[in-house]
């Protein structure tokens, strides 16, 4: 069976998107993973803040790489995210996504993104569908 680094380095070899936003996987474990990324001027809106798809994307490429790390194929089936502070540009974001529950079929999954200062700028939920098929 493939450990949950294989599996991640697997997915991330092949993940365009994910390599685009520079992630950087600091741990990943069984449900649990972490990982971050350095906003750069191309990912900015309008008002010069972070485009809110950039958090809710590090947050979603978080909860692939976790729940797929137990080494059953996942796919997201529902997403929410709540934006609650400002990111700039030069801002370290930092994702922490935990396993809340893991059946046999469907998982639950809680992110909490912040920035260098520690600070919340947003708290993400995800349900995963737990395909049948193995890494």
């Amino acid at each position: 069976m493939k450990t949950p680094q294989d599996i991640v380095t697997e997915m991330m070899n092949t993940d365009a998107f994910s390599q685009w936003l520079g992630i950087r996987i600091l741990e990943i474990e069984p449900g649990f993973c972490k990982l971050t990324i350095t906003v750069r001027p191309e990912m900015v809106n309008g008002h010069q803040t972070a485009h809110g798809g950039i958090s809710y994307s590090i947050s979603d490429s978080a909860l692939a790489f976790a729940a797929n790390s137990r080494g059953q194929k996942a796919v997201s089936i529902e997403t929410s995210i709540a934006h609650i502070a400002p990111v700039f540009v030069n801002d370290e974001l930092l994702v922490i996504c935990k396993e809340i529950n893991c059946g046999k079929t469907i998982g639950r999954y809680e992110s909490i993104v912040y920035n260098q200062n520690q600070k919340i700028i947003a708290k993400f939920n995800g349900t995963v569908f737990r395909h049948p098929e193995l890494w």
